[in-house]
């Protein structure tokens, strides 16, 4: 016995209305959080944009690698201090056909790290055509580079004891070009989340770009110059 054409209008009816009920509860989560991130960068003293689609284009690597063509959502832009100083900042939600994929947290530096550096969690896939090598692991970390040696000389044992303070809600830290970043799990990025990302980016930040040597000069090439001179004196 078949069944009847009215059942499979109750059948549609109901799968139309709960998926505007999911449509609906989606859109209110999205605006009370966009209520508290517009609230947080008041506090901040920083700008708010509801979005940018030209943003993410400015990097390429660590979570973006995995997801293109997205757009910047609940965009927060401003400078923060840190330790050594004041460094520009975009906090984001990186969102991708209406859904959020990942929060991205970003702190400028002065100079150019001499390699792209990525710390993933360990059971986080990673994309096989990244066209990074695999250092190895860092802390609880696996590390991904563009140049191995040079990597080498960032991954100081102050720089992993940083790259440990971020957490497992933390999926990737990474530096690429003047820049540090973290993508956050969605559903961990209260502001008062993010300030402790921002913290441990801004420590990362400061080893790596310190504001008391030259941006011209790399630390790394500091670090060598005061260990030559150190043996000279020996």
């Amino acid at each position: 016995m078949g069944i009847p054409a009215w059942l499979w209008f109750v059948i549609a009816a109901i799968a139309v209305g709960a998926g505007v009920a999911l449509l609906l509860s989606g859109r209110s989560q999205r605006a009370s959080g966009n209520k508290e991130r517009r609230r947080w960068a008041a506090l901040r003293g920083w700008q708010f944009e509801e979005a940018d689609r030209v943003l993410p284009t400015r990097w390429e690597r660590g979570v973006l690698a995995q997801h293109s063509g997205t757009t910047a959502v609940d965009v927060v832009a401003g400078t923060t201090f840190t330790t050594d100083g004041r460094r520009q900042v975009y906090v984001l939600d990186l969102d991708h056909g209406g859904r959020t994929r990942a929060v991205l947290v970003a702190l400028r530096c002065r100079r150019r790290t001499p390699a792209t550096v990525e710390l993933w969690l360990p059971d986080v896939p990673v994309p096989q055509d990244s066209e990074l090598d695999l250092l190895g692991p860092v802390g609880s970390r696996y590390a991904f580079v563009t140049d191995v040696g040079a990597a080498r000389r960032l991954l100081t044992p102050a720089l992993v004891t940083a790259a440990e303070d971020f957490g497992h809600d933390v999926t990737v830290v990474w530096l690429e070009q003047d820049w540090v970043l973290a993508a956050l799990d969605p559903a961990d990025a209260e502001p008062s989340r993010l300030e402790r990302v921002l913290r441990a980016l801004g420590d990362l930040a400061d080893l790596v770009d310190p504001f008391d040597t030259d941006p011209n000069e790399e630390p790394t090439e500091r670090v060598e110059s005061e260990e030559s001179s150190e043996s000279s004196h020996r």
